[in-house]
């Protein structure tokens, strides 16, 4: 018995950290095997042992019998001790295989969603570049189209003037309502009827306004009327700009436009920066078509009714009289 003991404790414990899983694992194994022979043994012992005892009558060899029969116990649930722990390390070690191999298994799908995510991360940037160059391909052909509508326009109306315009034109040449405003005008913007007193009053007096700057003159109210002004107002100064290029500042066609933006201007209740432009476009007509031109006297009519909205009417009355006193000359 002790010979086959020995064998329990056989491994050496300076060489159980080296070894590996697998050395461990083969190892319990063949422990086990000895364990389970060494218990069988002892099994068969001790069932002699109880045999014995039936027959032995109570003497000191029935309690030598029943001592050993005892000691055969104790190493039988010893044996079983080791082999259930040897099971537990079997099944511990199954466990942990099985946990390693869950794990490479995690580390391989990591692995591909970093693939996937970088890979998506690549398409997110060729797709983000691909929209900023569509966005900014949609914002040039805006632009573009922006661009030939306001063309389109321009060629409309410079190719078709309507004659009602052209009556009416010529019907308030002599008409007060350049110098007196109705109620309509004062509480509507009434650009259209300033923008047709204007051009009568410069016909009337030998100056004729091009083609083209009537046109954008069109162009402007439409705007204008529609409440654009963000549109009307940039027309306006672009087109004068180019006229003070072209002509100089001093000129009747500059005069035309720095009233019509004044229009503009009071339409949107800015009758500061609107009586600066009407004064500016009064001394060009002055110093070019003459103080008793009938587009003076407008422009005086102008002026006067944007001093009657900022109520000076004691500025206003001077420049209706000399208004009325060019009219009448007329």
């Amino acid at each position: 018995r002790s010979r086959t003991m020995s064998t329990m404790v056989y491994p050496r414990e300076e060489k159980l950290d080296k070894l590996s899983q697998e050395e461990i694992i083969s190892n319990t194994k063949l422990v086990m095997q000895g364990l389970e022979a060494l218990k069988n043994e002892h099994n068969s012992i001790l069932h002699s042992l109880l045999e014995t005892i039936k027959c032995l009558k109570k003497d000191e060899e029935a309690n030598l019998v029943h001592e050993k029969s005892n000691l055969l116990r104790k190493s039988v649930e010893m044996i079983e001790l080791g082999l259930g722990e040897a099971q537990v390390m079997m099944a511990l070690s199954n466990h942990l295989n099985a946990v390693e191999s869950e794990k490479q298994k995690l580390r391989a799908q990591v692995r591909r969603l970093c693939q996937e995510n970088q890979w998506l991360r690549d398409e997110l940037a060729n797709t983000q570049q691909k929209l900023q160059r569509s966005e900014q391909t949609v914002a040039q052909l805006e632009e573009e189209k922006k661009h030939l509508e306001f063309m389109n326009q321009l060629k409309k109306y410079d190719e078709d003037v309507s004659p009602s315009e052209e009556k009416e034109g010529d019907s308030t040449k002599d008409s007060l309502d350049d110098l007196f405003p109705n109620e309509e005008e004062e509480h509507g913007p009434g650009l259209p009827h300033q923008h047709s007193s204007a051009v009568a009053a410069a016909q009337q007096g030998g100056y004729e306004i091009p083609a083209r700057l009537r046109t954008l003159h069109n162009l402007v109210i439409q705007y204008a009327s529609q409440g654009r002004y963000e549109v009307a107002v940039p027309l306006c100064k672009q087109a004068l700009e180019d006229l003070e290029k072209t002509s100089g500042h001093d000129h009747p066609d500059v005069a035309t436009m720095l009233n019509i933006l004044a229009l503009v201007y009071r339409d949107q209740n800015k009758y500061k920066e609107a009586a600066h432009l009407l004064n500016d476009a009064l001394s060009i007509r002055e110093k070019t078509l003459g103080k008793d031109h009938p587009a003076v006297a407008a422009t005086l009519n102008n002026l006067a009714v944007l001093y009657g909205k900022r109520g000076k009417y004691k500025e206003a009355e001077p420049l209706c009289k000399r208004a009325l006193e060019i009219r009448e000359k007329v």
